[in-house]
């Protein structure tokens, strides 16, 4: 009789696809994510076929919408909310300049706990005369109350993270999203450190729009992303830049120009500009089957299972911990020592030190805002949190 397939037993051969994990203790995803093998023999394969026959736009067409189709799946959208960007900052600009901004109106961001991408955005638009308000973090969290107390009737946009790159806490997002949608101003987020690894519905979460890349949790190649936008904010909105795909022209060739008069595409699709990027959809396609089979809900618990026991293993040694003992605002990133703007070093000798030893030992990590950060996925498993705790207690002489 065969063996149920359980979830340990789904995620162990999810982590036996990823080749580097024979070299390396690979706990660097919030700095970039690695290629199963599937995801690599799908590349490998749209290649040939480049090579050898110069491709088929008709298939490249029909992976173009799968691959949108198997991403609003991984959210819980529809196809036709979904556009396709170059990375996140690509999707955050397309916001920006399409929600008729003006003189007088405000956006508000906690630009202390945003990567610069989803700051200068918005800094671009003070010369149209759009104020952005800057909220404080409290304790290194988005500071979500602060937040929703300095709307008021001329804020049009907020925007935030799901997850900080660093520390890497969880925003509530719940909360600001429908405090927003209280007060009609559209909230946006960057959910590069969230997509694939944090479950997520936009049919439930009030999150009007949503910027993500495809190199970190969706573990495929830099140079796209995509962008969701809630249809009742899409249809308001005029892209900055408009190209065919983004025009509706029914069943019209991709190259006809029909006349001068446009419409735009329904929804999301308006911001598709030109060709796609169709190596990297390639990949991406192949990479968001695999997360779909395990299913975000059970990454979510698996990932977050890991990142409490990096925390705590740290705490026990005595290592500060930001944020303190493990609890529901880590998802998948723990950082660990302390604070500072230096996102090449730590400050301090015994944690610059940690950094190079790991290192020297096979284990993949970052260094951001002066604090060693420790960042998993799916094909992580406890054996690598316990090895790299092993290393840490050595080097620091806390056996």
């Amino acid at each position: 009789m065969n063996k149920p397939v359980t979830e340990f037993d789904t995620i162990a051969a999810f982590r036996n696809d990823f080749p580097a994990l024979k070299r390396w203790t690979y706990l660097d995803l919030a700095g970039r994510g690695i290629l199963s093998g599937t995801t690599r023999a799908a590349l490998d394969a749209h290649l040939d076929d480049r090579m050898m026959n110069g491709g088929d736009k008709d298939r490249f067409f029909t992976l173009i919408e799968r691959t949108r189709s198997r991403f609003a799946q991984l959210i819980n959208a529809d196809a036709g909310d979904i556009a396709y960007t170059k990375n996140v900052s690509d999707g955050l600009n397309m916001v920006a300049t399409s929600i008729g901004l003006k003189a007088g109106d405000n956006v508000i961001t906690c630009p202390d706990l945003e990567h610069p991408n989803n700051v200068y955005p918005w800094l671009n638009l003070q010369r149209l005369g759009v104020e952005v308000r800057m909220v404080k973090p409290r304790d290194y969290h988005m500071p979500v109350d602060d937040m929703i107390a300095r709307m008021d009737a001329r804020t049009r946009c907020v925007t935030a993270s799901t997850v900080s790159f660093a520390p890497g806490f969880r925003t509530d997002v719940e909360k600001l999203g429908r405090a927003c949608r209280e007060r009609g101003a559209l909230f946006l987020v960057d959910a590069v450190q969230s997509a694939g690894v944090v479950h997520m519905d936009v049919r439930t979460l009030p999150v009007d729009a949503m910027a993500v890349s495809t190199q970190k949790g969706l573990l495929a190649l830099y140079g796209m992303g995509f962008l969701y936008v809630r249809r009742e904010w899409a249809e308001k909105m005029q892209p900055a830049y408009l190209a065919r795909f983004g025009v509706d022209m029914g069943e019209a060739h991709e190259a006809a120009m029909g006349d001068t008069s446009f419409k735009l595409a329904a929804g999301a699709r308006r911001f598709d500009l030109g060709n796609y990027n169709y190596a990297a959809a390639a990949a991406v396609d192949a990479s968001l089957a695999q997360l779909l089979e395990i299913g975000t809900q059970r990454i979510e618990s698996h990932v977050t299972t890991l990142s409490h026991a990096v925390a705590q293993g740290f705490l026990d040694m005595g290592v500060p911990v930001c944020g303190g003992p493990p609890g529901p605002h880590l998802a998948g990133i723990v950082t660990v020592g302390n604070f500072s703007a230096n996102h090449y070093g730590t400050d301090e000798a015994r944690y610059d030190g940690l950094y190079k030893h790991l290192g020297e030992n096979q284990v993949k990590l970052s260094i951001r805002r002066g604090m060693l950060r420790f960042s998993v996925h799916a094909y992580n498993n406890l054996e690598d949190v316990n090895h790299v705790l092993e290393l840490s207690r050595k080097f620091l002489g806390k056996r």
